[in-house]
């Protein structure tokens, strides 16, 4: 935590002096909140607007999205809608980036951060983050599938995966399955290998992460302390 005063001037553009004008001035606002004093302390990855435009944080940001179908993982792609445009303009120009995508037809979590190095360890394959997503298939899923999964399923194109895990639930239509690396479509490419395509796809886990069920498709929220506390932990 530290001065709001003292947070605007860290960034090289204002004095502390001129930063308290700001201030007093009522041209600052704090998450959205207009803020006249200067001695407020704001935390370092807070987001704080000078005449509604973003101050950089001093330190990095994580969010938790829960991002609905027909929106692309991407901080810029002509012609669609990304993630970050599900976060407002606030949030376009402080290098927020998602740690590893979701096919666009896919619901469910998503991190967002400006956090390089924790994303990538996140992200490296010798990792091995577990990555679990609720599916809904065309057909029924059975034993067969399960030790298939956690073999490692081979895809058609002659592509090796990790050994996973498939958890069928009653009436074997729908399941969970934990992976442990990003292939290209790779739950949906597993499961039509063995001849049950996915006709719907959720992520509710990611590492440590587990989905707000709280945030309704297309709200984000930061992450609390005891998330926090897990992601560093991973």
């Amino acid at each position: 935590m530290e001065r709001l005063d003292k947070r605007l001037a860290g960034t090289g553009k204002w004095s502390r002096k001129e930063a308290r004008e700001l201030v007093r001035a009522g041209r600052v606002s704090v998450e959205g909140v207009p803020c006249c004093a200067p001695e407020r302390k704001v935390d370092g990855a807070a987001l704080v607007l000078v005449d509604g435009v973003p101050i950089p944080p001093s330190e990095p940001v994580y969010l938790m999205l829960h991002k609905p179908a027909g929106v692309v993982s991407s901080t810029s792609e002509p012609g669609e809608r990304t993630v970050l445009d599900l976060l407002g303009e606030a949030y376009q120009n402080i290098g927020l980036f998602p740690a590893g995508r979701l096919d666009k037809d896919a619901e469910g979590l998503l991190l967002l951060t400006n956090d390089g190095p924790l994303a990538h360890r996140l992200l490296a394959p010798k990792s091995h983050v577990d990555k679990v997503y609720y599916v809904e298939v065309d057909g029924e899923l059975d034993g067969e599938d399960v030790e298939a999964v956690r073999a490692g399923v081979t895809l058609g194109d002659g592509t090796a995966c990790l050994p996973g895990e498939l958890e069928p639930l009653p009436g074997g239509r729908a399941a969970y399955v934990t992976i442990r690396e990003g292939k290209y479509h790779q739950v949906k490419r597993m499961l039509a290998s063995q001849g049950k395509p996915v006709t719907y796809l959720k992520r509710v886990r990611f590492g440590p992460l587990v989905l707000d069920e709280g945030l309704a498709k297309g709200d984000w929220r930061p992450l609390n302390d005891r998330e926090l506390e897990v992601v560093f932990s991973q």
